[in-house]
């Protein structure tokens, strides 16, 4: 049976903690989707790079990352558990048959992934206490029912209504050399389940960043950020102070 979340690092009070809703592509043997199996390859099955990039930073002392282990056609975990989206009928023009399933079926996908990953977030936020969270997300370069929304930007940093920490992010990767949205390709007013619920609502610091998906699909790309992360962090953990 898939556990719903993987933890990487050593668990170190007041350090960095790096969430990953999405960054698996698994979907268990006895859950049918219904799609075509390369479709699992795509971005709407997950964030393409991210979960390498989370597991190299958790190499480094006061860094801890938790991943999701499943995709987000299976569940979304950035989603409230009420949202129609949370068990996506349909992603980016794909439809998903398998997922048109009653109350029952919702509820026990839910119980068997959802409410175990937020329960072991929420549980490392409050007995670690970090200084910084760092929700971690990917975004694909162009969504195939927009071939307009050309997305130019390398990361994308997003918040809601807390935003000090976003803000230094911002600074602090635009240093960096990179090409950086200021809420893009998307806005985090308008996606921010995880982030609210985990950080916001209980007043913890925390950034959402995201990384064009054509710069980390590769090894090479990966690491680089995750050095880049690391490098940016530790100066937010400083900032922050």
């Amino acid at each position: 049976m898939t556990e719903p979340y993987e933890i990487f690092g050593m668990p170190q009070e007041r350090g960095i903690l790096v969430v990953v809703d999405h960054a698996s592509n698994h979907v268990p043997p006895d859950i049918d989707l219904g799609i075509d199996p390369a479709l699992l390859e795509d971005h709407i099955a997950y964030d393409i790079g991210v979960a390498n990039i989370a597991r190299y930073m958790a190499e480094s002392p006061g860094y801890l990352s938790i991943l999701g282990t499943v995709s987000r056609l299976v569940v979304d975990l950035n989603r409230y558990p009420d949202e129609d989206g949370v068990v996506p009928k349909h992603s980016d023009g794909v439809e998903i048959p398998g997922n048109i399933i009653d109350q029952s079926e919702k509820a026990a996908r839910l119980d068997r992934f959802f409410h175990p990953y937020h329960d072991r977030v929420a549980a490392l936020i409050r007995d670690l206490d970090p200084v910084l969270t760092l929700f971690l997300h990917s975004f694909t370069p162009k969504l195939r029912t927009d071939h307009a929304d050309v997305r130019p930007w390398q990361v994308g940093v997003l918040y809601n209504e807390y935003d000090v920490a976003s803000r230094l992010a911002i600074q602090l990767l635009e240093q960096e050399e990179l090409v950086v949205g200021d809420q893009q390709p998307y806005s985090g007013k308008d996606l921010h389940a995880t982030m609210k619920r985990q950080a916001e609502d209980i007043g913890k610091p925390y950034t959402e960043i995201e990384i064009r998906q054509d710069m980390v699909s590769e090894e090479t790309g990966q690491r680089r950020f995750a050095e880049i992360l690391l490098r940016t962090c530790d100066k937010m953990r400083t900032g922050l102070a």
